[in-house]
């Protein structure tokens, strides 16, 4: 068996899913290391994805490098992956998904309906600012980018009374913070958030057997329908569209929304059925949520959010 060598960011989540791959190829005897790639979004991690060029500019530099073989697998967080591969790549993998919720996290872990009137909440989500709009259109909301530390670090200092993350990182790297989990009834996630995805040449069989025992079905499943929902709505980064599906035997439920930058209109729907039609699934829900008007707001620019004062 060949030696295997690892794309990955350099950030501490990405290498967390590194070495959680690594970890079970070495176990099923693969030699492994990883290579550190730095990608456009990593460079330009402080501006606005829809300034650098969009949701793919965490792994552009990663797929290179796997189509030109300098490295054999790459391991990324799903919800940073373009619904369509590059022709010679595909997702081989998909693991059980982490929580797929948010988490806000304040001084004393207030609830959302809790935080006082006018509070500041640090946010680069275009999709986290519709919903927060629309449930606490009182809240101000101010731009907040970086890693996780400097965000967290953000938050201590005192820059805002609360931001707002996803519970998969922090839970992945052991971050012990005061917070609130939001429910899908508050927030719904992004498209992705909180499963990982593996990916290889798509010729490359020897990688893709050692991986089989690790892919996760309902999650990948899941998934499936949130991004048959992005890809028929055409979202982007900078669009608020939010969804996620959750699998319970052979059925398969996906909730998904659009939301305008001031968190009006909101358009949300529900759909179900069987777990082997989770693409029809969301690409239906697209096609239901774009009869309602939520084309325009997919083709919209989305409002810049203000710095925090």
């Amino acid at each position: 068996m060949r030696s295997l060598v690892i794309g990955s960011r350099g950030s501490r989540l990405a290498l967390w899913q590194a070495e959680w791959a690594r970890a079970r190829l070495e176990q099923a005897g693969a030699a492994t290391r990883i290579a550190i790639i730095r990608t456009s979004g990593d460079r330009l991690l402080d501006r606005p994805l829809a300034a650098i060029g969009g949701k793919g500019v965490f792994v552009k530099e990663i797929e290179e490098a796997l189509l030109s073989g300098a490295v054999d697998l790459s391991v990324h967080s799903l919800k940073d992956l373009p619904t369509d591969q590059p022709g010679g790549l595909k997702i081989a993998c998909v693991p059980a998904r982490e929580d797929a919720r948010d988490v806000l996290l304040a001084p004393g872990a207030p609830g959302l309906t809790d935080l006082g009137r006018g509070a500041v909440i640090g946010t680069g989500s275009p999709r986290r600012a519709g919903q927060l709009r629309a449930l606490r259109p009182d809240l101000r909301l101010a731009d907040l980018r970086g890693n996780i530390e400097t965000r967290i670090a953000r938050l201590r200092r005192g820059d805002y009374d609360a931001i707002v993350l996803a519970s998969a990182g922090l839970r992945r790297l052991g971050i012990d913070v005061e917070g609130t989990v939001l429910d899908f009834e508050q927030m719904l996630p992004a498209v992705g958030q909180g499963a990982m995805a593996i990916e290889i040449r798509s010729d490359d069989r020897e990688i893709d057997d050692l991986l089989e025992a690790h892919h996760h079905a309902p999650t990948a499943a899941a998934v499936a329908a949130e991004r048959a929902l992005l890809r028929g709505l055409g979202g982007g980064c900078q669009t608020p569209i939010a969804a996620v599906a959750e699998v319970d035997g052979a059925r398969l439920l996906l909730r998904g929304l659009v939301a305008g930058p001031g968190g009006e209109p909101l358009f949300k729907e529900r759909g179900e059925g069987p777990v082997g039609d989770a693409e029809r699934i969301g690409l239906a829900m697209a096609e239901a949520l774009l009869a309602r008007g939520a084309g325009a707001l997919v083709r919209g620019a989305t409002a810049p959010l203000p710095e925090a004062p």
